[in-house]
């Protein structure tokens, strides 16, 4: 319990935080109608009306959980496209789009993984691609993601290749930069002196590789995989922007399209 009360401390305030931001965001709306209709509106009824506008400019607390469950354990057990009637997800539903989402997203991790690992051990290994690839492996990710993904999508397109791979492929390329830069430096952790006595004991380089470097980068090594799901996760939701084949992407663009703020914050 002890643990838990300050994290509970802290989403309570944020909460409450929220809530006192969605009165003056609301606010200006409710009095624009007001003055159109000649009333007077008191502080109460104001705080009451931005409190559940149906297109607010920021969405209550309560208004985004209702859209949750409207939009996952009504659409699919009391829609008529859900799984309760179907025996399939609903397209209309979150859980629908979350697992497109996630499908695409865990595949591009899992390959930006391995081509970051498999990238990283050839530069330790390999002077000439330390020398070459690492610098273009970071020039890579100066390239915004938003104007990349469209012309991935293009040309892959062209080529009869759609749906899950063009969104992998570009949750790849932003997941494998950040193992590349780990698995490099946990390569590279042992000092001179543990080297050294690798090499008086005539340990080959494989035996190197498999008794010293490789457990000295796992701290490395899981550290950068926080920060490449992460990357994969918008890497993903970007490529189904331009898609629009389903996905969380999908999902907010269309919020966006019709001004339905309370679907996106759900989203």
């Amino acid at each position: 319990m002890r643990r838990s009360l300050p994290v509970l401390t802290v989403v309570v305030v944020l909460i409450g935080l929220w809530y006192l931001l969605v009165i003056p965001m609301n606010a200006k709306w409710e009095r624009d109608q007001a003055a159109r209709a000649g009333t007077e509106l008191g502080l109460g009824t104001l705080v009451v009306n931005t409190m559940g506008q149906d297109r607010p400019v920021l969405p209550a607390p309560h208004q985004v959980v209702v859209e949750l469950w409207n939009s996952t354990v009504v659409e699919e057990f009391t829609g008529r496209r859900g799984i309760w009637r179907s025996g399939s997800l609903s397209n209309r539903s979150l859980v629908y789009h979350g697992l497109v989402t996630l499908g695409a997203t865990m595949l591009g991790f899992v390959i930006g993984t391995g081509a970051g690992i498999l990238l990283a051990i050839g530069i330790v290994y390999n002077k000439a691609m330390d020398a070459s690839v690492m610098p273009w492996a970071i020039a890579s990710q100066t390239i915004p993601i938003i104007a990349l993904a469209p012309m991935i999508i293009v040309v892959l397109n062209s080529v009869g290749i759609s749906g899950l791979i063009p969104k992998a492929i570009i949750a790849a390329y932003l997941s494998f930069f950040p193992v590349v830069v780990g698995m490099v430096k946990g390569l590279r952790a042992p000092d001179a002196m543990q080297l050294d006595l690798m090499k008086t004991w005539s340990a080959s380089g494989g035996q190197v590789f498999r008794t010293l470097r490789l457990p000295s980068s796992m701290p490395y090594l899981f550290a950068s995989l926080k920060v490449g799901v992460a990357a994969a996760l918008v890497g993903t939701i970007v490529g189904e922007l331009p898609v629009q084949q389903g996905g969380l992407g999908v999902r907010l663009l269309s919020g966006s399209y019709y001004g339905q703020t309370v679907q996106i914050w759900a989203a």
